[in-house]
């Protein structure tokens, strides 16, 4: 009956089953796009805020102020800490003042967390 009375174009087609695969895939790879998009704008948030706030409160303002639903916020401050709790990246290859590039540089044994940039500085 639903048929008769809506035209056809709103409602989608059966895909293939290969194109329902794409689909998928590219959706997971747009929302793992958008969570690395979120995790590392709430990182700058927390080095924006957490003189003030601490970084636990900075992600919570950031998830609060986005607005984002439940589930993506959970992900987001999931990540957002594990990101925080890992060494600092290091930069790699140095190079000399000749231009030649020596090994890379060891990793710091540093964590993310603000408190131990304070404690280095």
């Amino acid at each position: 009956m639903l048929l008769r009375l809506l035209p056809e174009t709103l409602f989608h087609p059966k895909l293939s089953q290969e194109t329902a695969q794409r689909v998928r895939v590219a959706q997971a790879l747009a929302e793992e796009a958008l969570i690395r998009t979120h995790v590392a704008n709430a990182l700058h948030f927390i080095d924006l805020l957490d003189p003030e706030l601490g970084f636990e409160r900075a992600i919570e303002l950031y998830v609060r102020e986005l607005m984002l639903p439940e589930a993506l916020g959970a992900v987001v401050i999931n990540r957002t800490l594990v990101t925080l709790s890992q060494p600092a990246p290091f930069a790699g290859a140095a190079a000399d003042d000749d231009g030649a590039t020596s090994a890379p540089a060891a990793p710091s044994a540093d964590l993310r967390f603000p408190e131990s940039r304070r404690r280095r500085a």
